[in-house]
């Protein structure tokens, strides 16, 4: 729309005549985002979606008309953009009665919309952790993987329900095998689809097929953060070498291309490269052949389909893995080994001519919220895969944050070139702090705590609703708008109810801290009604009612540096999502709440909890390794 109308001189002056035009940055501006998306599904009994088109009452603001995309001219039963202007302000001058009524009706259909149904009476219960299993193996897709049909989004929460069900049902002798197959096909299809970037790293925003071959090729930090982790933490329970490799080049793609020289983590990658979406990415066979030796390029044509029909508008050929290499080397006689080698060196080529041509455009904005989804995902997966680099980077985005965004006690929401604006929102609190806590489990840095512990101050002032439980996705003092929305559901990122309830947990254990404890609580009791309705809908939610039932194990290092390093590493080595482990000096000093009690003792010693429930300081590693078996999940043999 931006294209056809809004650049188009006719289109304008007749916008500007008619309205008061107001274009919106989403990313920046969720929270509008949020209610008019709403708004557009109860006028419209439909989906909204983007671009998003609503007309609005100037004495309110309320919206009395909307749509998504309408093209210039008329066409697939759309209006024509300039016509439907016409119409809907001729709409507005004759029939304002009937305008101001449907806003009265639409604002009451938002407000009973946000209270939702009575939770008072909720009893909080394992059973959505069952239903939401249950249900996402109904919408598993037995062939391809991933959920439901095209197009097709990776649903990072989804994944890591999967694989925590796994985790959970393997610490009773009895694991859900069926769960971890799930995930790991998932995985498995989109690591070797189109949706993968097969040269440079990183995922791509969502399929457009069910055989996640060609994507919607815009790359958004949100979704490679979390994938990020969960490739690392799958590697870390099937040892799977595809699961290494794509975590080590998502990473190295954030670190090359998306970290600014400041610290803080870039938006996105465009989907358009001079004018065309995809250009970037794809390839004719004449150009790959003419890059590549001969054995190369009998490698890889069978490998990425570049010997069958083209896949992507008529006659380009994204790349897709159409064959492994064990049926590689069966095709060609060569020996596993052989074609590993070949397919490397045959992808170091084409990645180096792909980087002479004309790069998609970048989005250099640098949102708090979605830093810190990928701040979460440099320190999971720096850790689990022993990559300091990684570490060092969620570290610098965190610096970046607090030095450019964190101004007189309160958060910001973006900056970009060197200018920092806009009220942060709850997801920019949430997901700040428990990438903090991830953080802080991959190292212990002075500072830091306190730091999540201000925001977490913030987060119970500013969002909570004192009465019914849970979290405002704006502050009480942001600007007034037509609805104050309480998001429960993850969406295309997870829902910042949910992980400020987990993020809340895991600081009231760790602390004994018992209000963080109540305000979690609160807030799985404010979704419950929403949650067992579609339980599968609230992942994230789902992580802090699993943590709320069986409290995560905590265990506390202390001691002296090299011994600590040994101690911290057996304490990461398996996938244990219910255990938060902080390594912290003998030196540290001034620890908040039950921390100030976990005081060293002799070279190192480990303090462990379940809840509030701790066991005897364990002095000997003999002692530290029984009590990690019970409780992890050990690796397999790939």
């Amino acid at each position: 729309m931006a294209h056809e109308s809004f650049e188009d001189d006719a289109t304008a002056r007749l916008m500007n005549d008619l309205f008061v035009n107001i274009k919106v940055d989403r990313e920046e501006r969720p929270d509008l985002d949020r209610i008019y998306q709403s708004a557009h599904h109860l006028l419209a009994r439909r989906p909204g979606g983007w671009p998003l088109t609503m007309f609005l009452a100037p004495d309110d603001l309320t919206p009395f008309f909307g749509g998504t995309y309408f093209p210039r001219e008329s066409r697939h039963g759309l209006p024509a953009f300039r016509d439907l202007l016409a119409a809907v302000a001729d709409f507005y001058h004759s029939h304002r009665e009937d305008i101001s009524q449907q806003n009265t009706a639409l604002l009451q259909a938002l407000e009973e919309m946000q209270s939702g149904a009575d939770a008072t009476q909720a009893v909080i219960g394992p059973l959505p952790l069952d239903l939401a299993r249950r249900e996402l193996q109904k919408g598993f897709d037995a062939d391809h993987g991933g959920f439901g049909r095209a197009p097709k989004f990776p649903h990072p929460s989804s994944i890591e329900r999967l694989l925590r069900h796994y985790a959970a049902t393997a610490g009773t002798g009895q694991p859900d095998e069926k769960a971890l197959a799930m995930a790991e096909f998932t995985l498995d299809r989109m690591a070797l689809g189109g949706v993968y970037d097969q040269l440079g790293g990183g995922f791509c925003r969502y399929s457009v097929d069910d055989y996640w071959m060609i994507p919607h090729f815009e790359k958004m930090l949100y979704d490679n953060g979390p994938l990020l982790s969960l490739y690392a933490q799958a590697w870390q329970i099937t040892g799977k070498p595809l699961f290494h490799r794509v975590a080590v080049e998502c990473a190295s793609w954030i670190l090359e291309e998306m970290q600014s020289p400041e610290g803080g983590y870039y938006s996105s990658l465009d989907a358009d490269s001079e004018g065309k979406e995809g250009k970037f990415y794809v390839w004719r066979p004449e150009q790959v052949k003419s890059l590549l030796e001969a054995d190369e390029y009998r490698v890889v044509s069978r490998r990425f389909g570049l010997d069958r029909e083209p896949n992507f508008e008529g006659h380009w050929h994204h790349l897709h893995v159409f064959a492994g290499e064990v049926r590689l080397s069966g095709e060609t006689g060569l020996d596993v080994d052989q074609v590993a080698h070949l397919l490397g060196s045959a992808r170091q080529k084409l990645a180096a001519a792909r980087r002479l041509r004309v790069p998609p455009g970048r989005d250099e904005k640098i949102l708090t919220s979605w830093n810190g989804l990928m701040i979460k995902g440099m320190a999971i997966a720096g850790q689990v895969l022993g990559q300091a680099a990684w570490v060092r980077s969620a570290e610098r985005a965190l610096d970046y944050i607090r030095g450019n965004l964190w101004r007189e006690g309160r958060l910001l929401a973006t900056a970009r070139d060197g200018r920092a604006h806009l009220s942060a929102y709850l997801d920019d609190y949430a997901f700040l702090i428990d990438g903090i806590l991830a953080l802080l489990q991959a190292r212990w840095r002075e500072g830091d705590l306190n730091f999540a512990l201000e925001l977490a101050q913030v987060l119970l002032d500013a969002f909570e609703d004192k009465e019914a439980g849970g979290f405002y996705f704006t502050a009480e003092d942001h600007e007034k708008l037509i609805q104050r929305p309480k998001p429960m559901a993850d969406e295309a990122i997870p829902a910042g109810n949910g992980v400020a309830a987990h993020a809340l947990g895991r600081l009231g254990h760790l602390l004994g801290e018992q209000r963080y404890l109540d305000a979690a609580q609160r807030t799985i009791t404010a979704g419950w009604p929403a949650l067992m309705q579609l339980p599968h809908a609230h992942n994230t939610l789902l992580t802090a009612v699993e943590e709320h039932l069986y409290p995560p194990q905590t265990i506390v290092l202390r001691g002296e540096p090299e011994a600590l390093r040994a101690w911290h590493a057996r304490c990461t080595r398996g996938y244990a999502p219910r255990r938060l482990t902080l390594a912290i000096p003998s030196t540290a000093a001034a620890l908040p709440g039950l921390l100030s009690e976990r005081a060293p003792r002799g070279e190192v010693v480990a303090y462990r909890c379940e809840g509030f429930q701790c066991g005897a300081p364990i002095t000997e590693v003999e002692a530290l390794e029984a009590e990690l078996a019970r409780t992890g999940v050990p690796r397999r043999e790939a």
